[in-house]
């Protein structure tokens, strides 16, 4: 993840000098090799994981129940660089695009809760609660791809569904931010999933 970080801020004329001995930056820059859509990354990512490329087990006891196997910790990795990648594309694309990727990324994490031991191996406490994401900044940034040019109802059902899914102790700002990108019919739906659950 730190690696990751660290090639998006590097400039691209020292690049190569890093990276020369493991990928032909020119072949890249040429298009002579073609880069995966972000879709499709996030589909292949899907794909692995619930094949159980990820999943590496250990012996759990008291000594060692915190601690992640490298399966673990290589999915947990590469979840938050698809993520960041999701983020970046919601400001750089069709939404479409960027909406698919978040929904199969937040999909995997509803799996994990479903059945753990089909995606990943967690030592203690099973559950995608385990797997990091800055909720305050995703979900946000998911729900104004979404507002736009999605059905009240169904805005709102998916808004609704994600937070209870996910983050549900941060349900009334996540729900203020959702208002916040939503049109006049959209906030409606929503103020009746608030008055629903108790939230003025």
């Amino acid at each position: 993840m730190i690696a990751e970080r660290a090639i998006e801020l590097m400039p691209d004329e020292t690049l190569s000098t890093l990276l020369r001995d493991f990928v032909q930056v020119p072949r890249l820059e040429a298009g002579e090799i073609q880069v995966p859509s972000l879709l499709d990354q996030v589909r292949a990512f899907w794909e692995a994981s619930v094949r159980g490329d990820y999943y590496e087990s250990f012996a759990v006891n008291s000594k060692n129940c915190t601690e992640q196997s490298s399966g673990t910790d290589a999915f947990i990795g590469e979840f938050d660089r698809l993520m960041d990648k999701c983020l970046r594309a919601a400001s750089e694309g069709p939404p479409a695009v960027a909406v698919g990727a978040f929904e199969l990324l937040l999909a995997l994490l509803r799996r994990i809760d479903e059945d753990p031991d089909s995606v990943v191996f967690l030592a203690d406490e099973a559950g995608a609660w385990q797997i990091p994401v800055d909720w305050k900044t995703v979900l946000p940034v998911y729900f104004r791809l979404l507002a736009e040019g999605t059905p009240a109802e169904a805005f709102a059902n998916t808004v609704d569904g994600a937070i209870t899914d996910h983050c549900n102790h941060q349900r009334s700002q996540l729900l203020a931010a959702a208002q916040i990108v939503a049109n006049a019919e959209q906030q409606a739906a929503l103020q009746r999933w608030a008055i629903r659950d108790g939230i003025s």
